[in-house]
């Protein structure tokens, strides 16, 4: 996509489903050995596909997006930040960074044109969902206030991804490292479900002299 001056202008009026509650993540951060904190990573570009991973539609998606996750909690990565989330076994959400594009339009036309004529679909999906990153010492004992999984690592290895509910919330969850989680709650969700985590946060902070 073309960055024009228009396309410019969009971009500075955007404004990510949880900005409001970022100086509140700020505050709540806490940490040394408790330590947990929550930030938003906006404008991620998300695109829903659906598509049998064995035909030729599905491996042509494959080799743009590092291959489609063969089973439930799987996670793909692919070039440029790519990651490809296991949904069901023909539904996958692809993942990439912001792009920059108004329309998010440059991943999803790739996967779209990957697609061509085959059975499957690839829709645009970047403001259906937000991002929220769960990080510390602390994060998995946050989740577990409300998650209806189970997040113990003999059961939730790293690299895992699934569908859950976190406060009722059906989200998907990826744990990403030891102590990181990423949350995709639906956008309308997201001031819900911020403000969550951060009350599951609060317990953490107490009589801790490092908390901001």
């Amino acid at each position: 996509m073309v960055n024009t001056a228009a396309n410019a202008n969009v971009q500075a009026l955007r404004r990510s489903p949880a900005a409001h509650l970022w100086t509140d993540f700020e505050v709540a951060v806490v940490v040394g050995e408790y330590g947990v904190a929550l930030r938003e990573i906006p404008f991620q570009r998300m695109v829903g596909i659906r598509v049998d991973p064995l035909s030729e539609a599905g491996q042509r998606i494959g080799a743009r997006t590092g291959g489609l996750p063969a089973s439930c909690g799987q996670v793909t990565a692919g070039p440029g930040g790519v990651n490809t989330l296991w949904l069901g076994p023909d539904e996958f959400l692809t993942i990439a960074p912001d792009d920059g594009g108004a329309d998010g339009g440059g991943l999803a036309a790739s996967l779209v044109e990957a697609l061509g004529d085959g059975a499957g679909q690839a829709i645009e999906l970047s403001s259906n969902r937000t991002t929220f990153e769960l990080a510390g010492p602390s994060a998995r004992a946050v989740l577990e206030k409300s998650c209806a999984a189970d997040l113990h690592p003999r059961s939730f290895a790293t690299g895992t991804a699934i569908t859950t509910e976190i406060g009722k919330i059906p989200t998907i969850l990826w744990k990403t490292g030891d102590d990181a989680f990423l949350i995709f709650p639906r956008a309308s969700f997201a001031d819900y479900l911020g403000r969550w985590l951060l009350d599951g946060m609060r317990e953490f902070a107490a009589g801790n002299t490092s908390w901001h």
